[in-house]
């Protein structure tokens, strides 16, 4: 499998780490706009290859998308952070328009890949995506849910004092520190509720923690975390390279699934060689249906923002 990753900041570096690491890629290509950033960034993880036993071969591309070609795989996590003075308009505007011109270049050269969005604000990136290309559905997929809901575990397994491998929890909704719906009520450890162990006062400092633990990661180290979102994104490319069938909760398009419509929202989703390959519906309780729709509510708000981005 050949995966392509656009930006090769700390997050795009981290993703193709993550995924030369796991050992299932034959060829990774990191593609940025900076002269020779990708390149150097390439070369320093293969230098890393004999250490770690990784067979993955790595290359880089200063905006030459024709290395890409053939790509089974795309990841895009290019744009640029807001700055000082900016409006959330103004960074949209940026970002909307480079997500546009990679996925264009990434399709001319990759006919049949497969997007995966992890350019922020997220969920509105894969629904411009969705209506930039007019790709199927299955063949793009918004990274949040995986990175949010590796977050939740982490906070349960906090909570719980024990391993992260103990136990199972999922986050839905929007990528955002207000839209996004950690369902605590089918979290568990080892199959067993986490309501057994924990009290609601504590399932809920949990959930508020999870909420916030992106912006909590901002404050702490100064910028975006990477090592997560990198390894979220590898796992999503795992699932669709092995054929996996993984059930794991992605940004994606919905239409009237959890009674939403033209909107990307993160979902249970299995993963296979196709991309999406199915949209898990489950049982929600009132709360949680009201949740998913303040989060859609929201999300539509920034999307409306896409107006001359879509035109």
């Amino acid at each position: 499998m050949k995966v392509t990753v656009v930006g090769a900041g700390a997050v795009g570096a981290s993703c193709a780490e993550y995924i030369a690491i796991k050992n299932f890629a034959s060829e990774v290509v990191l593609v940025d706009i900076k002269e020779g950033f990708a390149e150097g960034k390439a070369m320093d993880l293969m230098q890393c290859a004999n250490l770690n036993g990784f067979d993955t071969k790595i290359v880089g591309s200063t905006n030459d998308y024709s290395k890409t070609a053939g790509s089974d795989v795309a990841v895009i996590t290019s744009g640029i952070p807001r700055k000082p003075g900016m409006t959330r308009e103004e960074l949209i505007g940026i970002n909307a328009g480079i997500v546009k011109e990679v996925a264009a270049n990434l399709i001319k050269h990759s006919p049949n890949v497969i997007l995966v969005v992890v350019s922020n604000p997220m969920d509105t990136m894969a629904y411009l995506t969705h209506k930039a290309t007019g790709l199927p559905k299955n063949r793009i997929i918004g990274m949040g849910g995986a990175l949010d809901s590796a977050r939740f575990k982490y906070r349960l397994s906090e909570a719980l004092g024990c391993p992260a491998s103990d136990v199972d929890g999922m986050v839905i909704a929007a990528h955002s520190d207000t839209g996004m719906v950690p369902l605590i009520s089918k979290a568990t450890r080892n199959g067993m509720p986490v309501s057994n162990f924990l009290t609601e006062e504590r399932m809920q400092k949990v959930v508020e923690d999870t909420k916030v633990g992106g912006a909590t990661l901002t404050g702490l180290l100064g910028t975006s975390a990477w090592y997560a979102p990198g390894a979220a994104v590898s796992e999503i490319v795992r699932a669709i390279a092995q054929d996996s069938k993984k059930m794991i909760p992605c940004s994606v398009m919905l239409e009237g699934e959890y009674g939403q419509n033209d909107i990307c929202l993160g979902v249970p989703c299995i993963l296979g060689k196709n991309g999406i390959e199915e949209i898990v519906s489950i049982e929600l309780s009132d709360a949680e249906k009201a949740n998913i729709e303040e989060s859609a509510k929201a999300v539509r708000n920034v999307n409306a923002l896409l107006a001359d981005a879509i035109a």
